[in-house]
């Protein structure tokens, strides 16, 4: 017998929402952990080169290969006149370690050792998947055991953005020995940013993932998990905070139009002893550049306010 024609109508579009969410859900996935690769270009090269040379420092370039066989790359750069501390750097989705060459400079101008890292899946480093702090966080801690051994430094901090943010902060859960850290524009969990991006697509606000296409964000985790073996909500910074003792400053723009300043607000819900620097009129990771000499004054300032003996 036939449905009568409202039955269909419904019929019809509750099939199709549910093709949507679940053939949206694999696309979304897909597109999370297969980011295009920005390669280390020529330029890049020789940026580098040019500010180690013109400003009499070390440079080196390195490797690190993971408990799970990626092989990863980074460059250390030492100052001529060394404090006796470093600063690891970690750079955001789709980037490499030049993009945190400004950053380097900044350190370096202060007498700190630096360590730019390729996150794996990008840049020259290994790997064929982006998990955003899931497996990315061991990488940091082989890291940090590797250049304390080769350094012997009083103090190792760390400074990340976007997602090198987020990746830094989960890492302090089996990374502990960091002095401090610095984290400009993280997100506070995996489903909470998935969330922004679908209602970023539609240009909409996180409403349209968090209730109109949230079974098509739930398919995506269940076919990260299937696929891949990703518990991709294992990803929240949030949680790795909330328990931790490394003295954290959030950084983040107050016109963040990427990721929202509400997922700093969250992250620092979890522990009050996180410290936030909210930035007037920043957009997504732009506090250097809406007022160098304050984010200067303010990172330095942090470092040096919590420097002491590694244990």
């Amino acid at each position: 017998m036939r449905l009568p024609r409202p039955r269909r109508v419904f019929a019809i579009a509750l099939i199709s929402y549910s093709v949507l969410c679940i053939f949206g859900g694999v696309f979304l996935t897909r597109l999370a952990l297969h980011m295009p690769r920005k390669s280390i270009t020529f330029n890049d090269q020789e940026r580098v080169l040019d500010i180690a040379h013109d400003q009499g420092l070390h440079l080196y370039n390195t490797s690190l290969r993971t408990s799970d066989g990626v092989l990863l790359h980074a460059w250390e750069i030492d100052p001529a006149l060394t404090n006796g501390n470093a600063v690891i750097l970690f750079h955001g989705v789709g980037d490499n370690r030049s993009s945190m060459l400004g950053y380097a400079e900044l350190f370096l101008k202060h007498g700190y050792s630096i360590l730019l890292l390729d996150s794996r899946a990008h840049g020259e480093s290994g790997g064929d998947l982006s998990t955003y702090g899931l497996l990315e966080r061991n990488d940091i801690h082989q890291w940090f055991d590797w250049f304390q051994e080769r350094g012997h430094f009083s103090c190792i901090y760390g400074l990340g953005e976007s997602m090198g943010a987020a990746e830094l902060l989960q890492s302090l859960q089996v990374e502990p020995r960091f002095c401090a850290v610095v984290a400009e524009s993280p997100f506070s969990n995996f489903h909470e940013i998935a969330y922004d991006r679908v209602g970023q697509f539609f240009q909409v606000g996180p409403w349209m993932g968090r209730i109109v296409l949230r079974p098509m964000v739930e398919s995506a985790f269940i076919y990260s998990r299937w696929k891949y073996g990703l518990n991709l909500s294992e990803v929240a910074p949030e949680t790795a905070v909330a328990t931790t003792n490394v003295p954290v400053l959030l950084i983040h723009g107050e016109k963040d139009g990427n990721i929202p300043i509400r997922h700093s607000l969250r992250i620092q819900a979890k522990n009050p002893k996180v410290k936030l620097w909210k930035v007037p009129n920043a957009n997504h990771c732009g506090a250097i550049g809406a007022d160098p000499q304050k984010f200067e004054s303010v990172v330095i300032g942090w470092l040096k306010q919590h420097s002491k003996a590694l244990n």
